[in-house]
């Protein structure tokens, strides 16, 4: 934890990733700590944000909707942080702000990108299902899979920051959920701390037929954010006008050669035809202006009542980042994965 105002610890990205992300792929150092200008803020990291997306903005193409992280330059990331210093009009120093800060201690900031947090009791969940996550299930499965009473949705990476909200939030909605995540005490936690009705486990050599066992009345909503052998398992259980939303697909960020699995997209294609199935990607950043505030005033109430509940995987210190995002992509993590970087 860097307690010193006047430098400022930063990891880089050294090199692209071949497959999985190695420490070899990022670079520690120190800087000084930078300084505002008018009309910006200096932040002060307090919690750092890993996501699956930030994969891919490491190779040196781009996935289209951000720019690569050029090397030598900052990682970048969603961050809770404290405005420290301010020259901005609207902004005060002891602020708690939503920003990106990326991975690093302090950052500044013209004051367009900050969401001010107020008082939270909990403010690490402001990068999780109160966040982006909680953001992207809310719009994924009610504006694109709109699941109704009594259908079935199914959910990969079930216990995972985005996963984990899509399964309660479609049983707010009535219909049957089960859940696909990495091992019995992932599986454990999704029936029984957040209601689904039914978690298999994806490293299961039978997975195909037991998703079928679980499924007698065949799939309505397939949200996506795996791929690979998990859609393999989905695919032929989509009922006619199944919805598909689809926000990533984890399955596939480190590959680097041709998969050796047979070709999916004949099948693909087929089923989008035959089934006439809806099959939307959507990234989250062109939603905040017309759904955020209503995802913030709705999400707030349901997790204050104990309708969704929220688990996070806490890790401590900055420097610890490299390590644990690659864990993340592993499916290590149980939760929403953040990083401690400083303590108030």
């Amino acid at each position: 934890m860097n307690k010193d105002a006047t430098t400022n610890r930063r990891i880089t990205l050294a090199a692209h990733p071949q497959g999985l992300p190695t420490p070899q792929d990022f670079h520690f150092d120190i800087q000084p700590a930078p300084v505002p200008t008018d009309g910006q803020v200096l932040l002060r990291t307090l919690y750092l944000s890993l996501d699956p997306y930030m994969r891919n903005l490491m190779d040196e193409i781009g996935p289209g909707y951000a720019p690569p992280v050029p090397l030598g330059e900052t990682m970048v990331g969603g961050t809770v942080s404290r405005v420290v210093q301010s020259r901005h009009p609207q902004l005060r120093a002891g602020q708690l702000v939503l920003a990106n800060g990326g991975w690093q201690d302090y950052s500044l900031s013209d004051g367009a990108d900050l969401l001010p947090l107020d008082d939270m009791a909990q403010p690490s969940l402001a990068l999780g299902g109160l966040g982006m996550p909680g953001f992207t299930a809310y719009v994924g499965l009610l504006d694109i899979g709109q699941p109704r009473p009594g259908e079935t949705v199914v959910v990969a990476a079930a216990t995972g920051a985005v996963g984990s909200v899509v399964g309660q939030l479609a049983k707010l909605e009535g219909a049957r959920v089960v859940g696909i995540a990495g091992g019995a005490d992932k599986c454990r936690h999704a029936v029984e701390a957040l209601g689904f009705d039914l978690c298999l486990d994806r490293r299961d050599a039978q997975l195909d037929q037991r998703l079928a066992a679980a499924c007698p009345a065949g799939i309505d909503v397939y949200f996506e954010n795996v791929g690979g052998e998990v859609l393999d398992a989905v695919l032929p259980l989509l009922n006619i006008g199944a919805r598909v939303p689809v926000c990533g697909f984890i399955a596939h960020y480190n590959q680097t050669s041709p998969s050796s699995a047979p070709d999916r997209l004949p099948k693909l294609l087929a089923a989008v035809l035959q089934k006439r199935i809806r099959m939307q990607g959507f990234i989250i950043l062109d939603h905040y202006g017309e759904r955020f505030a209503d995802f913030r005033r709705e999400m707030g109430a349901w997790v204050a009542q104990g309708r969704v509940r929220l688990r996070e995987d806490l890790v401590d210190g900055l420097e610890q980042a490299p390590t644990a995002f690659a864990g993340l992509l592993e499916g290590k993590n149980f939760g929403k994965l953040v990083v401690s970087v400083a303590r108030e």
